[in-house]
């Protein structure tokens, strides 16, 4: 018999001028799903129903085993089924109650707390809205938004810069890993994690944001699973990604074999399982599907116009010994097996020029929607900008070197990035200045750092939660190949800006001022204010349970140039 509870509470995507959609999910398939939504709980409208096709658990997933018994060595799928009703005939700036409604398959009717839900704002509405990424259950998630919660109150939204979780199809980290922060319980104020510090131990519950504000979310690269296998754990199938250029070389050469009915169809079910694909994340939310399938896309909120690219590649490590398959370079035992190969940092979806979504970037910085936006704002994963770690190598294709000896074999197969070939820097940015952006917003490197670009334009990195990757400057070096081609920047913003030091309350080492917050103990949250036109970053520092968030920093999003 399935468990009769609501694995989540009902959370808020994709608003428009008369609609919203209210989501949720079940461990049951259910009879019925409704949502009860007006004034007096008077109107309501039945959810459609889905099942997650790729959600599983393994032998390190962290849950309760009396849900599905003691793991064995290898994945096990995991029942999970979503519902989604579409609240029609909103009228602008009126929010009204709704609740969920689940009837299980025993008969038992569960429901929800009351939320409210609204259609998008209308233009002049005062905003606030919470900046973020790179959740992945850190640990201090849930203290960090548990601060969001008792400083600002409510948000009117959330955009979030990628890595929500860190295995996207391992369904714990979504639900109810039994750690007490996996992601819908932080972001509903249902989480329970315990953190430690200078001895002292703190429980942190997250707040309850996405019950009544829409989260808007952008493709990083803990989102995208790597290749499909029943054998394998979680863990290496999420290493295990492998470009889709590749996979569809290996298809075409056993096309005969894995197909010869040649079915469209199996082939790309083929290939999506032999490459990587962000299935569990498409099915999880509900974004605008046009024209990326929501892995790209713009959205009009208030005075704000979004847009969303899908600026992501495949992490490996830097480490260069001989059993690493990292960034530069294969591992020793994969020389002659290539379909072993990792092939670097390759990046899921291309954004050079001529590519479907840089010609869909362009024209939507070209769009009326864009043009008579308030605020222009464009979010994604990768930093353009950062004196963290990942930014470096530069974002560009892997060029493969293969290095033989005098008979031809393969000694070391490597990777070099020419930084001058880096697409954001290169394509990307140009047209973002050129468009008169506001703000760009990223993560990926775990640690708060903003820049000015000469024209004025904002760039801002917020994403400290808890293992943080360090920060790059003075003594501090970042680990880069010694002998390779290409310049790798061991400090600072290997694009050339210079970040700000906080304007408010900076933090200092060695009587120095930091331009950065990058710490284990303290964590970083950022608010954008859309009736004043500025974003406030707030620390807290989780040492010191009993202190006060502090203000550290505040900066107009208007540009300056």
């Amino acid at each position: 018999m399935f468990p009769a509870y609501l694995l989540t509470d009902p959370f808020l995507q994709f608003p428009t001028e008369s609609t919203v959609q209210v989501v949720w999910f079940t461990p049951f398939p259910g009879t019925e799903h409704w949502v009860v939504y007006g004034e007096k709980l008077e109107r309501q409208v039945k959810a459609k129903t889905t099942k997650l096709s790729r959600t599983r658990e393994d032998k390190i997933s962290h849950i309760d085993e009396t849900l599905l018994g003691e793991q064995g060595e290898f994945p096990v799928l995991r029942d999970i089924w979503r519902h989604e009703g579409e609240i029609t005939g909103l009228m602008p700036g009126k929010k009204l109650p709704y609740e969920a409604i689940s009837f299980h398959d025993n008969g038992q009717e569960i429901r929800s707390d009351h939320f409210t839900l609204a259609p998008t704002p209308q233009s002049g509405m005062p905003l606030k809205i919470l900046l973020t990424s790179d959740h992945q259950l850190k640990p201090m998630t849930a203290a960090n938004i548990q601060k969001v919660g008792e400083t600002i109150g409510s948000v009117d939204a959330i955009f979030f810069a990628g890595d929500l979780v860190s295995i996207p199809d391992r369904a714990s980290e979504w639900f109810d890993d039994k750690r007490g922060n996996a992601f819908f319980p932080v972001l509903q104020g249902r989480a329970n994690h315990d953190l430690e510090k200078e001895g002292t131990r703190t429980t942190y519950t997250g707040a309850a944001l996405i019950q009544n504000a829409p989260l808007f979310s952008a493709l990083g690269n803990h989102e995208i699973m790597g290749q499909w296998s029943e054998e394998q754990g979680l863990n290496n199938q999420f290493d295990g990604s492998y470009p889709r250029q590749a996979a569809q070389a290996d298809y075409e050469q056993q096309a005969d074999r894995i197909n010869p009915s040649g079915d469209a169809n199996i082939k790309e079910d083929w290939i999506k399982d032999h490459s990587f694909n962000s299935d569990t994340y498409e099915q999880i939310f509900s974004l605008p599907k046009s024209p990326g399938n929501g892995r790209y896309y713009a959205i009009s909120f208030g005075d704000i116009r979004l847009v969303v690219p899908q600026i992501t590649n495949m992490w490996r490590s830097p480490n260069l010994s001989a059993n690493t398959q990292g960034r530069f370079r294969e591992r020793d035992r994969d020389l002659d097996q290539p379909q072993n190969w990792g092939y670097g940092q390759h990046i899921f979806e291309p954004i050079t020029p001529g590519s479907p979504q840089y010609e869909w970037l362009k024209t939507e910085l070209n769009s009326p929607e864009f043009q008579r936006a308030k605020y222009k704002i464009v979010m994604f994963h990768h930093p353009p900008h950062s004196v963290g770690e990942n930014i470096v190598p530069a974002y560009t294709d892997p060029v493969q070197i293969i290095d033989r000896d005098r008979d031809g074999n393969p000694l070391v197969i490597r990777y070099e990035y020419p930084k001058e070939k880096d697409y954001i820097i290169r394509d990307v940015i140009p047209l973002l200045e050129e468009a008169n952006v506001d703000l760009v917003l990223y993560g990926h490197s775990h640690l708060w750092n903003r820049f000015v670009s000469p024209r004025g334009m904002n760039f801002l990195e917020t994403s400290n939660v808890g293992n943080t990757y360090g920060a790059y400057r003075g003594e501090s070096r970042r680990y880069v190949p010694p002998a390779y081609q290409p310049e790798y920047s061991p400090v600072g913003d290997p694009n050339g800006l210079e970040p700000m030091i906080p304007s408010l309350a900076p933090l200092r080492e060695n009587n120095q001022l930091l331009p950065y917050i990058a710490s284990n103990n303290i964590t970083v949250f950022s608010i954008l204010d859309t009736e004043t036109a500025t974003v406030s970053s707030y620390f807290f520092d989780t040492r010191e349970p009993d202190s006060n968030v502090v203000k550290f920093d505040e900066f107009s999003i208007r540009r300056q140039g």
